[in-house]
């Protein structure tokens, strides 16, 4: 077994008595679980809050609570986390119950969702802290019956002496385990004895999802709560001067109406917010708000310049070729390269700003007091609100409170606190409790949108179809999305990528896989291009530059592991059995990495009425240990769903400032006749600590579609959405 350390301090485990009825309480933290410090650190907490991520309850029945506290989105983090704390705790899976923990800064470290880090982060933590709990059952029932530790042994929440016949539950051991001491090392199983880890373990909300059970912030109600929606303005560059208040006032169902600003002083990445200041109606009912929203009439002033989709290709052009370059790399010479080359191709690809269109439009709830603050909803970083409601109220922190409630999609979106800020701001004005609700309309107004992108590629063959040079700048409104050390780094001896910033007064915030979702499709659409130049196939051409990553890399800065890259191309090959020949099947492939794992994709395109539709997907993925395999699966093919869809519909325009589509009358998503007939995924199986999930799965989609449609329709795609470069590549 592995042995880990769990010196403990407040950043570490603690435990003290559960509440009534007795039982055993422990703690863990998310990031120092394993952190030798200091013992003097050590510190006493009251019994209802707990300086941890998540804990362990044990009840005298023997029934485990486990509470999750990072917010739920829907990657599953509810269930699969626990997961990780049961396995180590040796607790038979049924009887543990999974509830949300509340946001506490002061015992909580990390409680956010994105970046596919949950579980990446938290697993050596829930693991010890499952593994702590286990040692202390024993040591009490060991000091019980006079063993020792090692004359016990522990499964399914029962303990047993091994030389006889007794046993105990954990419940009845629980109360005696709460003074034993937390060991300073515990150990922790060997990968192949796991039990629940690895398996499928349905999602601890499914039931009460599908039965419709209030879970969501739009679902929150509270007696004597109002409602409020608001307008904020139409374009950017536009601000509210005045509106017809009196008028709205006395519409029926109002109780109020005003401006209000939301300005943050020293405002945090998470403030992102292109209209602080807007018009709030409050009522009793949604009707009747709606029908005052449209019986607005506004007196907005222009304090700035109105963006044009027109305007954004030129910054973004403008950008590439003499813009503020971010982060760069450079091995080798690629100007004499290019010029000694037998060949080079050169191309340039784009993409439009997009919108995060999560299913449950914003919304939050509210109750500001003179002394104190209560917000509850679905967001994903419930410490950013809590800063940013903090400065916006002049409150100190500690007399805010925040609870999260299941978020019906978040994408990014609700990485960003304005909606709740808004909230706040809102219930402060008219001193009552508050439920404020957007529009689809506002919300694809608002401003947090995806930034627009666009870069250029080039690549040298030399006269033996080798390449010898690769160059690639991409720009982006405002960031960039190149990857500098990123694949095809390492891989080539004249190389040279630059992430250039554009400039846009656009606001724009992360995207389900920021960056990587654009620059998976294009660099993987060009590398199918460089190989059909040098007469490769497309799979074997990337696995000669792994070769050479593998046995003689470029630099020493490349941040993947080329091993395992070339791995996922070699089980995806193997899987969709690429070399065979399918009559009417045309075949696209595209490899990533990103948040740390990686992920190859082949798809099956097939033309049925004229028209091209994706008929199979293999995908095969290498993320470490899988936590719970369904739910690994259902990620990975929600995934390459959402790469399809945008890739091939979405778009936001601009015109003055204001965006042309506000709904999905205008902005595609993907339909259900329109998704792949089949996703099939294969995990790599190895004992490496989980990395990312959430995410990796949607940026290789993009290229494999782009490059499977080429091979169906002989047209390349170098301008998302696709279906805009008047092609007849229309899925479904």
């Amino acid at each position: 077994m592995t042995k880990v350390k769990t010196q403990y301090n407040r950043r570490s485990f603690m435990k003290v008595s559960a509440a009534a009825g007795g039982g055993m309480l422990i703690g863990f933290s998310w990031f120092i679980g394993c952190t030798p410090v200091s013992k003097a650190e050590v510190l006493e907490i009251p019994k209802e809050w707990f300086d941890i991520n998540g804990y362990i309850k044990i009840g005298d029945t023997g029934m485990v609570t486990i509470y999750s506290p990072n917010p739920e989105i829907g990657q599953n983090v509810k269930t699969s986390m626990p997961m990780i704390v049961a396995e180590e705790l040796d607790v038979d899976w049924k009887n543990v119950v999974v509830e949300q923990a509340p946001l506490n800064t002061g015992f909580y470290q990390n409680q956010f969702a994105g970046g596919s880090l949950s579980i990446r982060l938290s697993w050596d933590a829930l693991r010890a802290a499952g593994a702590a709990g286990r040692r202390m059952l024993l040591e009490a029932a060991a000091k019980e019956w006079g063993l020792n530790v090692s004359d016990l042994t522990a499964n399914l929440g029962i303990i047993k002496e091994n030389n006889g016949e007794r046993t105990v539950t954990y419940g009845d051991i629980a109360s005696k385990a709460v003074g034993i001491k937390i060991p300073e090392e515990v150990e922790l199983k060997e990968i192949s004895d796991f039990k629940i880890i690895g398996t499928s373990k349905k999602n601890v909300d499914g039931k009460k999802i599908v039965t419709g059970h209030p879970l969501f912030g739009l679902d929150f109600d509270r007696e004597g709560m109002l409602l409020a929606m608001v307008e904020h303005a139409p374009a950017f560059g536009m601000k509210v001067k005045s509106f017809n208040e009196e008028e709205i006032k006395r519409m029926v169902g109002v109780k109020d109406a005003f401006i209000v600003d939301t300005t943050i002083n020293e405002p945090a990445w998470s403030d992102v917010n292109a209209f602080p200041q807007l018009i709030a109606i409050v009522g009793d009912a949604t009707w009747s708000l709606m029908q005052a929203k449209k019986a607005l009439k506004v007196d907005w002033e222009v304090v700035g310049e109105l963006e044009n989709s027109e305007l954004h290709l030129q910054r973004l052009e403008k950008a590439i070729e003499n813009g503020e370059v971010e982060e760069s790399r450079k091995d080798g010479d690629p100007d004499a390269a290019f010029k000694k080359a037998a060949k080079v191709i050169e191309r340039t690809y784009s993409s439009p700003f997009l919108a995060h269109n999560t299913m449950e439009p914003m919304n939050f709830f509210a109750n500001v007091t003179e002394n104190s603050a209560e917000l509850i909803g679905p967001t994903q970083t419930p410490e950013a609100l809590e800063t940013s409601v903090s400065k916006l109220l002049n409150m100190p922190i500690e007399n805010i409170t925040v609870n999260m409630t299941r978020i019906g999609g978040g994408f990014g979106r609700r990485l960003y606190v304005h909606f709740g800020v808004e909230a706040a701001a809102i219930s402060k004005k008219i001193g009552a409790p508050v439920k404020l609700m957007y529009t689809r309309e506002d919300d694809m107004t608002q401003g947090t949108y995806r930034p627009a992108y666009r870069s250029k590629y080039k690549a040298g063959l030399d006269e033996n179809n080798n390449l010898i040079a690769f160059s690639v700048k991409g720009a982006g409104l405002p960031e960039g999305p190149v990857f500098p050390n990123r694949f095809p780094a390492g891989t080539v001896e004249h190389y040279v990528a630059e992430k250039i910033k554009g400039k846009t007064n656009v606001s724009t915030g992360a995207w389900r896989a920021p960056r990587s979702h654009f620059t998976a499709g294009a660099e993987q659409s060009f590398l199918d291009e460089v190989a059909e130049l040098a007469g490769k196939d497309p799979i074997d051409f990337r696995l000669e530059l792994f070769d050479r990553a593998i046995n003689n890399p470029v630099g020493d800065k490349n941040d993947y592991e080329a091993e395992r890259y070339a791995g996922v191309l070699k089980l995806v090959k193997e899987k969709s059995d690429w070399g065979a020949t399918k009559p009417g099947v045309h075949r696209g492939v595209a490899a990533y990495f990103c948040h740390a794992s990686y992920v190859a994709e082949v798809f099956d395109i097939v033309i049925e009425d004229g028209d091209p539709k994706v008929k199979k997907v293999w995908c095969a993925v290498d993320c470490g240990i899988v936590v719970n395999h369904d739910a690994a699966i259902n990620m990975v093919q929600g995934g390459v769903i959402d790469g399809i869809g945008h890739a091939m519909y979405s778009q936001l325009t601009f015109t003055n400032g204001t965006t042309n589509e506000k709904n999905f009358d205008r902005y595609k998503l993907i339909r259900n006749s329109q998704v792949p007939e089949e996703i099939e995924v294969f995990f790599v199986k190895n004992e490496t600590a989980p990395t990312g999930l959430g995410e990796p799965g949607l940026p290789p989609a993009v290229g494999a579609l782009a490059n499977a449609l080429y091979k169906a329709t002989g047209k390349r795609h170098y301008h998302q959405p696709f279906i805009s470069e008047k092609t007849t590549a229309i899925l479904g």
